[in-house]
């Protein structure tokens, strides 16, 4: 299917880009006007931009009904300030209930149950709940359109963090396995970050991998192995030397089996090669696909 957006309505575009750009963290804003009422409400277009200096950047659109504008705009255009209160799962249907649009000058912290804390550098306050909050100064406020829909960008300078000890190491670093995030998907949908959804892929950093274009032609066109299997065994710096030492009981069965048949050794070498690389162990993964060679 090929969809040109402009041949498309409000809605259908919604739906495509929402469902398919995800999942999206979510920014819960909290903010104040020039006469110290309070709004608190919840952003799926939001990420972090620059490290330094510390940006993030969040989009308050127009609403699609009426194209007016929501309060968190307003009150950031007469109060340049905001927090930004990270949401996880332990808060998720609290932060859904905030982004009911309540009249402007009803505070959200009351409606939604979230207990106001003060911040220490900016006028809007924290949410007492959320595990990490970001005070932040406005840099800019960036308008996409003036039709509904149009986002708002909202440039803003993280100056500084509150986490809670919680989610913490002995390092004092945030463990990701403690900080249960929360993402937006496309309609009702959301995700829970937790740590059977976990995994780490190790990046390349300054040492280039060999690239997949690098790999022995029988591994990278396997009918076996995956994208993802070949792009393991691509991230490393060289291809390893026969380690005559490896043993391994499956890989002694596998010789022993499939000996009069090249064909089907070679697929079940990919096959083990395969279980290992989805462990994680790529040293022993080629060592399986280097067997060949002995």
């Amino acid at each position: 299917m090929i969809i040109d957006l402009k041949d498309i309505s409000f809605q259908q575009r919604q739906h495509y880009l929402q469902h398919s750009i995800a999942p999206r963290p979510i920014c819960f804003a909290s903010t104040i006007d020039k006469d110290g009422n309070v709004n608190l409400s919840p952003f799926s277009f939001f990420n972090l931009f620059s490290v330094s200096p510390s940006i993030i950047v969040f989009s308050p659109a127009r609403r699609a009904r009426d194209n007016t504008t929501k309060h968190t705009l307003q009150n950031i255009l007469e109060v340049p300030e905001v927090v930004i209160n990270i949401v996880d799962y332990d808060m998720v249907q609290q932060t859904s209930l905030a982004s009911c649009e309540f009249p402007k000058g009803v505070n959200e912290f009351i409606k939604a149950g979230f207990t106001e804390e003060k911040a220490t550098l900016v006028k809007p306050p924290m949410v007492k709940e959320s595990k990490v909050k970001m005070e932040c100064k406005i840099i800019e406020v960036k308008s996409l359109g003036e039709n509904a829909g149009a986002g708002n960008l909202v440039i803003a300078e993280v100056l500084r963090m509150h986490i809670d000890d919680s989610i913490l190491n002995e390092q004092k670093l945030i463990d990701q396995k403690k900080l249960h995030h929360v993402a937006r998907l496309g309609g009702n949908w959301y995700c829970r970050v937790d740590e059977p959804n976990l995994f780490e892929v190790e990046k390349p950093n300054t040492q280039l991998g060999i690239g997949i274009d690098a790999l022995p032609m029988a591994i990278r066109k396997s009918k076996i192995l995956t994208g993802n299997n070949l792009g393991q065994l691509g991230n490393v710096q060289q291809i390893p030397e026969v380690d005559v030492s490896f043993h391994d009981d499956r890989l002694k069965n596998i010789f022993q089996y499939y000996s009069i048949s090249p064909d089907e050794m070679e697929k079940e070498l990919h096959i083990y090669a395969s279980e290992l690389l989805d462990d994680g162990k790529i040293n022993e993964a080629w060592q399986v696909l280097l067997a060949l060679n002995v």
